[in-house]
């Protein structure tokens, strides 16, 4: 494995500890889910739907090895402090393209990762997409990418990656933002059970049509926003895209499979010694707002908050808002 570099190091598009594929986004991205789109009757240019008043700019996009396969990764911006954004259950990448650009305006390098078997990164049959192993693919990535320590941010699943990550390579993370943290008590969690009961009980359905995932992850998506404004038919195009068709459907159900209490109740949070902000919606109906709190006691350095009127996926939600926290918490 390659030499992690040194505090403040990162590869730019002609170098790298790992070789990686540069690209530029735009055109690229639109291209590569078009067919996918095509065949939900959703128009690409249609693609930005959630209301913002932050930047909007073209990433880079990176193909980084690490190991079974290669994960994908959008950065925005060069030089400045790094930021990784990890994404939760059922969502991508794309649920930064507002808060990537915005960092970047404020000097900070933001790398927007498909967790491995998501989104846009490789899923090969026999590989592991647990919470412990998607932590190591992240390590891997920021040995590839040259960065040595970052602000960690995660949403959901993404957050109990980063746990992990600062709990078993405490020296690559510099802070923590954990965004809707599921139970840690309860895992996988109830929308993880709900949604394998609903697979079981529309398996016909599923095996008959190009649109199984509609029935299967759209009531998810839907009941993660406070606001059903912000959860519109486009984007959750958009989220879908990737598990059309019955093999994208059991490997939906593969990544929920995953998803093992174990890999989470290994983690030592002695271990986590780092400052973090822990950041709910009170309409994130699943999970409870005494759960953040008691969270919070258990980790060293840790404060919670709580926003009103919002559901799990906050960077829909309200990106303006969260930018402004995360760039206040890794200025402190």
């Amino acid at each position: 494995m390659p030499t992690p570099p040194s505090d403040g190091e990162q590869a730019g598009p002609e170098g790298g500890a790992t070789p990686v594929a540069y690209r530029t986004a735009s055109d690229i991205a639109r291209q590569a889910l078009q067919a996918q789109l095509d065949a939900l009757d959703l128009p690409v240019g249609a693609l930005e739907t959630t209301r913002s008043a932050l930047p909007v700019n073209d990433a880079d996009l990176l193909r980084i090895p690490v190991g079974p396969g290669a994960v994908h990764v959008e950065r925005y911006g060069y030089g400045g402090r790094p930021v990784v954004l990890l994404h939760g259950f059922g969502t991508s990448s794309f649920l930064w393209r507002h808060i990537g650009p915005a960092l970047a305006v404020e000097r900070c390098t933001a790398f927007a990762i498909d967790l491995f078997g998501h989104g846009e990164s490789d899923r090969p049959i026999d590989a592991d997409f647990g919470v412990r192993e998607q932590s190591e693919y992240i390590e891997r990535a920021l040995t590839a990418l040259r960065v040595a320590r970052a602000v960690v941010v995660g949403v959901d699943l993404g957050a109990l990656v980063a746990m992990r990550l600062a709990a078993d390579r405490g020296e690559r993370v510099d802070k923590l933002v954990l965004i809707s943290p599921p139970s840690l008590t309860d895992v996988p969690g109830r929308d993880i059970r709900e949604l394998q009961r609903d697979a079981a009980r529309l398996a016909l359905r599923m095996s008959q049509g190009l649109f199984g995932i509609v029935s299967l992850l759209r009531p998810l998506l839907e009941e993660s926003v406070g606001d059903p404004s912000r959860m519109p038919d486009k984007l959750l195009g958009r989220y879908l895209a990737p598990y059309l068709g019955s093999e994208g459907v059991d490997h939906l159900l593969a990544l929920a499979r995953a998803i093992k209490a174990e890999d989470v109740d290994e983690i030592e949070f002695s271990d986590i010694y780092h400052s973090t902000l822990l950041i709910r919606g009170d309409r994130d109906k699943w999970s409870e707002g005494a759960d953040l709190d008691r969270l919070a006691r258990r980790l060293t350095s840790a404060r919670a908050v709580h926003l009103e009127g919002i559901g799990r996926l906050v960077p829909e939600e309200t990106p303006e808002v969260l930018t402004d926290l995360i760039l206040r918490f890794a200025n402190e």
